[in-house]
């Protein structure tokens, strides 16, 4: 998939390169970067973006390897991605940090714990990041994302509300990076529900959100 990427960009008259690497490896994730800039020069933006869904998951089943997997990608892939950037863009005073969060951070959903925990992780480590980083020439940017066909949703029979084409999501993403903003939540009509469900009270929240699940 990467090769074709870059073969696409590259016809497009466009310059890309692909280094693989593991994001739950500190180390060899380090190393990539490195060559990146010999190859590329400094690192101006970072997209924090791996991610994996953890599959349904009742309360009753809880499968610990599997919640950690979930973690590790989703919440360490992140912060190991961070360190190898971070040092380089402070000392240059520029840069900017991604990170691609998800609605579902916002309040837990059924069957969802370690992919719900995960992207809440997600979202207060870079807010955290992003007060540390105040000033300091380094903007910090977390996407909340509704349900947008990627693998992560195929397959699922639920019925996902206001479901998003892919290049309509991408689409979305880029332009919020390009404005620098703080934080972005999309689409509207599903972020406008998501921030009803953090003021409503906890009894009204799990009548409704234990309805249904949407990874199913």
């Amino acid at each position: 998939m990467l090769a074709e990427i870059v073969k696409q960009i590259s016809s497009g008259n466009g310059k890309a390169f692909a280094l693989p690497a593991d994001v739950n490896e500190a180390g060899s994730l380090k190393v990539q970067v490195d060559r990146f800039v010999i190859q590329a020069g400094p690192i101006d933006v970072l997209i924090a973006n791996a991610g994996i869904g953890g599959g349904v998951m009742h309360a009753t089943q809880l499968n610990p390897e599997r919640i950690s997997s979930v973690i590790n990608v989703n919440v360490l892939g992140a912060v190991n991605s961070v360190a190898a950037v971070l040092p380089a863009m402070a000392a240059r005073c520029r840069g900017q940090l991604v990170a691609i969060s998800s609605l579902s951070g916002y309040r837990g959903l059924p069957k969802s714990a370690a992919y719900c925990a995960s992207k809440a992780a997600v979202s207060c480590f870079f807010e955290s990041l992003r007060i540390d980083l105040r000033d300091s020439g380094v903007g910090v940017t977390i996407i909340h994302p509704g349900f947008i066909k990627t693998p992560l949703t195929a397959g699922r029979h639920a019925k996902m509300p206001f479901l998003m084409e892919l290049e309509d999501g991408v689409n979305r993403i880029i332009r919020a990076i390009e404005k620098q903003k703080k934080t972005y939540a999309f689409p509207w009509q599903l972020a406008s529900v998501v921030r009803l469900g953090m003021i409503m009270p906890t009894f009204m929240y799990d009548r409704i959100a234990s309805r249904s699940s949407f990874r199913e």
